[in-house]
């Protein structure tokens, strides 16, 4: 690998990043880090213990004071360098997304774009703090000025399917707000996730405390990341089982959280959709990155009018698609993250089978590669469509009418993300208010992500909204400050 990362080494990458500070973790133990097409080994990391993670908060906190202070011009000069830096490094970062995450060369392209338009995004904010706005008062020579202040010390956990991307949108937000960051990478893609920042940061200047990062795992850190006593906010991407978990352990500490959990994302094709187009979006929108996304299309739900000749056409586009090495250029489907989740996968396809679902398109195992598979006929209340399947599995339900449809993408536990194919975008919008769920798109798939936009989940998706000003909201706590010109009187 480091005849590959010529941007940092090795060496720094593989530590944590604590105070300005590359240290070895002190745990004992190591995580060796593989790439997930071949499981070579590109770096062995020592874990950060729990000790370590407790220090980097303590710093953060007192970083966080004197930052906060600084001026926008400060923090936009600090940010705009950690910006060059990266994509100075792009060709070198693109090829790290594809080592350590086992995404194709498209994936980590798209990954990167989005983490710039985050940076790109979070310039405009930093002039958002200490900037008052002025109400009237009712209250004769009385001015009412609202700022908005940094909240503190933002705990960042973020998951290992786009871990550039989903860290960039928490990370550069909350520091050009004003903010510390400590932030903990999956440790499966912790260099691409979490240290090729704090290698941008510096390069740029930041100072010590401001942005901190963890090279660990849970065993080591346990709870300390929501639960630290100097924490202003979590920042959590993950499931939707440790969302409660973080809810459960957190509860009464009144410490705010944007938490985006799992998705069960409807494509919901209906009967006037023009059905090449619709299968177009259905590959793409279910088999990027393997359908590692959170947002991916999960339940395809079509129209009875046309559910027969677009199961003939998808299934037929899904056979063609190129599975293999993710660093060939034409590569759709690589890699699964890991053995683990590959044979989480399996298992779910194999309960299928046992439950008489019907399969148009076998796929097979090998190694971390799974080619893809496709059930039709799935019942909407099954266990294949209730489950968030991140892997090359599609799912496709028939719905009678447009309304089955729309009742059929509702019928779920979750809420992320959902998508409608129309010809009809009026009704198409109308429809997309319709469906319970954070986001909605129409004549798009449900894997739409766009920095000055809100997004976030309903139910049991989560909590909070990312994008340009609801992160804003998110990330900094709103203060009323009057100041009364003249002497009141008053009557006692």
């Amino acid at each position: 690998m480091s005849n590959t990362i010529a941007v940092t080494g090795v060496e720094h990458l593989k530590k944590s990043y604590i105070g300005g500070q590359w240290v070895d973790g002190e745990s004992g133990r190591v995580f060796q880090d593989t790439d997930p097409f071949d499981g070579s080994i590109l770096a062995e990391i020592p874990l950060a213990n729990q000790k370590q993670i407790k220090q980097a908060f303590k710093v953060a906190k007192a970083a966080q004071k004197k930052w906060a202070q600084t001026t926008p011009e400060e923090r936009h000069e600090i940010i705009t360098k950690a910006l060059n830096y990266l994509q100075e490094h792009k060709g070198e970062i693109v090829q790290l997304i594809i080592r350590e995450t086992g995404g194709t060369v498209l994936k980590a392209e798209i990954e990167f774009s989005f983490g710039v338009a985050d940076i790109n995004e979070s310039l405009k904010m930093v002039d958002e703090v200490y900037k008052p706005k002025e109400y009237p008062s009712v209250t004769p020579n009385k001015m009412n000025h609202v700022y908005r202040l940094p909240i503190g010390v933002i705990s960042s956990v973020q998951p290992f399917n786009f871990p550039f991307n989903m860290a960039t949108r928490t990370i550069f937000p909350a520091i050009a707000l004003g903010n510390s960051v400590v932030h903990k990478p999956s440790i499966q893609t912790g260099m691409v996730g979490g240290q090729i920042f704090a290698k941008a940061f510096e390069a740029a200047g930041l100072p010590d405390g401001v942005f901190n990062s963890i090279l660990t795992d849970a065993q080591e850190s346990r709870d300390e990341f929501f639960t630290n006593q100097n924490i202003s906010f979590i920042s959590f991407t993950g499931s939707t089982a440790v969302g409660q978990h973080i809810e459960k352990v957190t509860a009464g500490s009144f410490i705010p959280k944007a938490l985006e959990l799992g998705g069960n994302n409807p494509l919901v094709i209906l009967g006037d959709a023009d059905v090449d187009y619709a299968v177009d979006m259905a590959v793409f929108g279910k088999f990027m990155h393997n359908g590692q996304i959170c947002a991916i299309t999960n339940r395809i739900i079509v129209h009875d009018d046309i559910y027969d000749e677009f199961i003939s056409k998808y299934k037929e586009r899904v056979k063609k698609l190129t599975v293999g090495d993710p660093k060939e250029p034409n590569t759709v489907i690589g890699p699964v993250i890991n053995q683990n989740q590959a044979e989480k996968i399996m298992s779910f396809v194999e309960q299928a089978k046992a439950d008489g679902i019907k399969l148009v398109v076998e796929g097979e195992r090998k190694g971390n590669v799974i080619s893809p598979f496709v059930f039709v006929d799935v019942k909407n209340n099954s266990k294949l469509a209730c489950t968030e399947m991140f892997g090359p599995i599609a799912m496709i339900i028939r719905a009678n009418d447009d309304d089955e449809a729309i009742t059929l993408a509702n019928d779920t536990e979750f809420g992320l993300s959902s998508a409608i194919i129309t010809s009809d975008l009026e009704r198409g919008e109308r429809l997309a208010l319709q469906i319970e769920s954070g986001t909605s798109h129409v004549n798009d798939m449900p894997a739409v992500l766009e920095s000055n936009v809100p997004f976030g989940g309903v139910k049991k998706s989560g909590t909070g909204r990312f994008g340009t000003e609801w992160v804003i909201e998110e990330f900094t706590t709103t203060k009323w400050v009057s100041v009364q010109k003249e002497a009141m009187k008053y009557p006692f």
